[in-house]
């Protein structure tokens, strides 16, 4: 079998062996017309023992019918925005649409190339994480999109057709009330890319507007050039420490910082929580704890995923959808901040 190998099988081919017209196979394949069940039948199975396989691209571009949903995220490395994208899948695939994921990286230019890759393919929609430092190229895409826009990860933006995700601004608040509630008056934030990551900027300046209302003021500690990874979060929280030894409680921008922080405090013999409190963010700690239980706000990564994508699929079968959804979120005590 090596020489069939790289071989494309043709309509034609289909045609000749299902005994039909290719005009006939070609509505099979694309599921229109008035075809009776026996032709469809003898047609697919045709295709199947031919190896057949039909040009998704070609259908999508010539047709207002695309089931292909774009989808930029961030990262899909990251445990956030993959259980957003499963959030997603679980919604879509069920009714037909697949996903076509592009990685952003918080990089402007990239997430411009990817929005004008995917829109040339005429996407049933487009699926885009929220808060991102956008460039003026990808504004000017986004303006001229054929397809519905939903956002992802925020719920405050209104530039598209629809957003879903937590309300930063009362997280950052959450955290600021959870410190200040316990007498904790030395607070420090610990961060990564606030210069890209509009949300977490967001989350950062809800902190320090509400402990400044409380007469506090807050120490920040970030790195536009890091990572927003364990590593980080361990050396910035070294840092940290070595120039603000009075230093109390630790917002870090999320879970996975705080975790990293955690360990330079415990290697340090710093007492958590009776010496210095530690918050994350995200909740993607909560499902792993064994000892060591992360004080976190908690966000339904998964809900926001599939209430995006229902949305889109409302959107399409042309319901009323209108404004966005804001995601609940919940301050979820651990171990790591003193109990009250």
């Amino acid at each position: 079998m090596e020489e069939e190998r790289g071989k494309v099988v043709t309509l034609l081919e289909v045609a000749a062996k299902a005994g039909v017209s290719r005009m006939t196979v070609s509505k099979v394949m694309r599921d229109v017309g008035n075809i009776s069940e026996e032709t469809r039948r003898r047609v697919r199975q045709a295709a199947h023992e031919l190896g057949y396989l039909p040009n998704s691209l070609a259908g999508s571009l010539s047709s207002r019918t695309s089931r292909m949903v774009a989808v930029i995220i961030p990262s899909i490395s990251d445990i956030v925005f993959s259980e957003v994208l499963s959030g997603v899948n679980a919604v879509l695939r069920p009714r037909g649409f697949q996903t076509f994921i592009g990685e952003s990286h918080f990089d402007p230019s990239v997430e411009a190339d990817l929005v004008r890759t995917m829109l040339s393919f005429r996407p049933a929609g487009l699926l885009l994480n929220g808060g991102m430092a956008r460039s003026a190229d990808a504004e000017r895409l986004l303006a001229k999109r054929n397809c519905p826009a939903i956002q992802l990860w925020d719920c405050d933006n209104t530039d598209f057709d629809f957003g879903a995700g937590p309300s930063h601004a009362e997280a950052g608040h959450l955290v600021a009330t959870h410190f200040l509630a316990r007498g904790l008056r030395r607070v420090a934030y610990v961060g990564a890319e606030l210069d890209k990551d509009l949300c977490a900027r967001r989350r950062y300046l809800s902190l320090q507007s509400s402990l400044a209302a409380e007469g506090v003021d807050l120490v920040s500690m970030t790195s536009e050039e890091k990572p927003r990874q364990a590593d980080t979060g361990r050396a910035l929280a070294e840092q940290l420490i070595r120039t603000h030894p009075d230093i109390q409680a630790i917002h870090f921008l999320n879970d996975a910082m705080a975790l990293g922080g955690l360990c330079y405090l415990h290697e340090a013999g710093i007492a958590v929580p009776d010496r210095v409190s530690v918050v994350g963010f995200n909740g993607t700690s909560i499902p792993n704890t064994v000892r060591t239980k992360l004080t976190t706000v908690d966000v339904p990564r998964v809900a926001i995923g599939k209430t995006a994508a229902q949305a889109l699929f409302d959107i399409l079968a042309k319901a009323d959808v209108t404004g966005s959804w804001r995601a609940a979120i919940q301050l979820v005590q651990g171990n790591t901040t003193v109990k009250l």
